[in-house]
């Protein structure tokens, strides 16, 4: 049977998660915007695309602090350091290669110690052990409405998978569990 989505979204605090798919950063900037407060966004310096702090409703640009590190290895190292520290409510990692278990198991120590939500933004088909949840989000194709998208769990440690269209509600600065087309 699968989980009712409230039961493993808001993410869990204090633990570090993955998504990856299309739709990840968007499913990272919803997971900001619901947890509120500040943002650290962190990328390797080569990564061509770039996130446009005002280009996301729910999110204050002001609220997002984006680095750009030299290397992975500089990526984990400034993850580990901000969870830990706990000044913002969510640090979200761009990574471009596998990471061992022993990294993923010391970001967990970090977010455990800070009481900080991590989000490791990760290419299909790669993801840590240590993580707590790992989704993959695409967007979901509708001539009515651009915010929907279909969010999979496809890891899940404290329980069971499952599969929810999803989209975002400005008023109530959610995401919200929508039937879809046909049902």
């Amino acid at each position: 049977m699968s989980p009712t989505l409230n039961t493993v979204y808001p993410l869990r605090a204090a633990r570090v998660h993955e998504a990856c798919g299309p739709a990840a950063v968007s499913f990272a900037l919803r997971t900001a915007a619901q947890i509120g407060g500040d943002v650290i966004w962190l990328r390797e310096q080569w990564l061509p695309e770039r996130l446009n702090p005002a280009g996301f409703e729910g999110v204050e640009p002001d609220r997002l602090i984006l680095a750009q590190t030299e290397d992975q290895t500089d990526t984990l190292a400034v993850a580990e350091e901000a969870l830990r520290d706990g000044v913002a409510p969510l640090v979200v990692a761009q990574i471009t290669r596998p990471i061992s278990l022993t990294a993923g198991r010391r970001l967990q120590l970090a977010a455990k110690a800070g009481g900080t939500t991590g989000v490791c933004l990760i290419p299909d088909g790669m993801g840590s052990n240590a993580v707590e949840t790992r989704w993959h989000c695409a967007p979901v194709f509708d001539a009515d409405d651009s915010t929907l998208q279909q969010w999979d769990l496809i890891k899940n440690k404290s329980g069971t998978l499952g599969s929810w269209h999803v989209r975002w509600d400005a008023a109530a600065r959610r995401v919200i569990v929508v039937s879809p087309a046909g049902e």
